[in-house]
């Protein structure tokens, strides 16, 4: 069993009327950034009946259903399961069955001849710890795709509660399906192009939540021949490059991170808006409640502002921690898609991006799940 490294502290909460959210609302980022987003497909082009071939997983293409309404999320107690693992992984990774490759020293493995829907309990415990580890593990030859859409979700619902995305498309039915689909003979990234010189987004995964996701679960149906990729950083390494001295002085600041932009840019586009956005203030630098890890946590996709700074110092050392994290390559893992892959992440301690650069109009569906961890803390500092 692998021991929690973990010491807590008590953190004074800023009440949510004190963020004051000075870029929430005029935020360029943001709304450039809508431009990569699709609410719509031809389905006609989908089920086949053009030139592309049809979507292999018809089931999970994506709906917007605007019935479904929820109420903001509920505090729940969450447990992760890596805290109960073996380290030396004998049933994730049995001696003589599984191939394992590291992608690099510091993030990213890929592990072939294990199927993830056959795993024991003490099996998803070792993988919540792998993950953990790794940052992001890429299995392959995986039968994901083929599991009824409810066993998936059984699978993925051991590691938290399901969340249930604001503004996604999902199957129908089946609105804690977060889908990543770019239809066959989409060419829209051009008008992107157009004003942007990359697709590269950085984030972790709707931060904004006052308990945002943890052990991470994305799967692919169709991918185009080559291109597509998803790129990850390491937030833990990010964190250990800094000066002593810096990372001190990140200890006790918080961010606000908000989910207003996401909503709106929906309801511009005549999209969904399942649940009314929120924003919350998070650590700028987390600790991991299994293996005790500090990460920086803040990104450009949903992080506005330093609770407590002026605009102008909070505009500058978010922007430094940005770039930092997006230029440390050698603390990143690039992950190339095939059939049956299923990629696995933390995203406490990770960021990532999807990379729109095939210019074929082949269709790239994905469908993730996002189990729900605890809220974001921090330890105090040791030099």
């Amino acid at each position: 069993m692998a021991p929690s490294a973990v010491e807590t502290a008590t953190v004074t909460e800023a009440p949510v009327a004190d963020l004051k959210l000075h870029s929430t609302y005029n935020n360029a980022e943001a709304r450039a950034l809508r431009g990569l987003f699709r609410g719509s497909y031809d389905k006609e082009t989908e089920a086949g009946n053009k030139e592309f071939p049809a979507a292999k997983y018809q089931n999970y293409l994506p709906t917007w259903n605007h019935e479904q309404k929820y109420p903001p999320l509920e505090p729940f107690e969450h447990y992760d399961h890596g805290k109960d693992a073996d380290p030396s992984y004998p049933d994730l990774l049995p001696s003589g069955i599984t191939q394992v490759v590291d992608l690099t020293p510091s993030i990213g493995t890929e592990v072939r001849g294990i199927q993830l829907s056959k795993l024991s309990k003490a099996g998803k415990d070792q993988l919540a710890l792998l993950v953990a580890k790794r940052k992001v593990v890429a299995f392959r030859e995986q039968d994901f795709a083929d599991l009824s859409i409810q066993e998936a979700l059984d699978f993925g619902g051991y590691f938290g509660r399901h969340h249930i995305h604001p503004t996604s498309g999902s199957p129908e039915g089946y609105p804690e399906i977060h889908l990543v689909h770019r239809g066959a003979g989409d060419h829209s990234i051009d008008n992107f192009f157009a004003s942007r010189i990359t697709s590269v987004v950085w984030h972790s995964d709707v931060s904004y939540e006052k308990q945002p996701p943890g052990t991470t679960f994305l799967y692919v149906f169709d991918q185009p021949t080559t291109g597509g990729d998803t790129i990850f950083a390491n937030a833990v390494e990010a964190y250990n490059r800094l000066s002593p001295l810096l990372q001190e002085r990140l200890h006790g600041l918080k961010a606000v991170h908000s989910g207003i932009e996401q909503a709106e840019g929906s309801r511009s586009r005549g999209g969904v808006v399942r649940r009314e956005p929120v924003f919350n203030a998070h650590p700028i630098v987390r600790t991991h409640p299994v293996t005790g890890e500090k990460a920086i946590f803040v990104n450009p996709s949903f992080t506005r502002e330093i609770v407590g700074l002026k605009k102008e110092e909070s505009d500058a050392l978010l922007k430094f921690l940005y770039d930092h994290l997006a230029r440390g390559a050698d603390f990143q893992a690039r992950v190339k898609w095939e059939p049956g892959t299923v990629v696995v992440w933390d995203n406490r301690v990770t960021q990532h991006s999807a990379l729109v650069d095939w210019q074929s109009g082949e269709r790239r569906h994905l469908a993730r799940i996002t189990p729900q961890a605890e809220q974001p803390f921090e330890t105090p500092f040791k030099a």
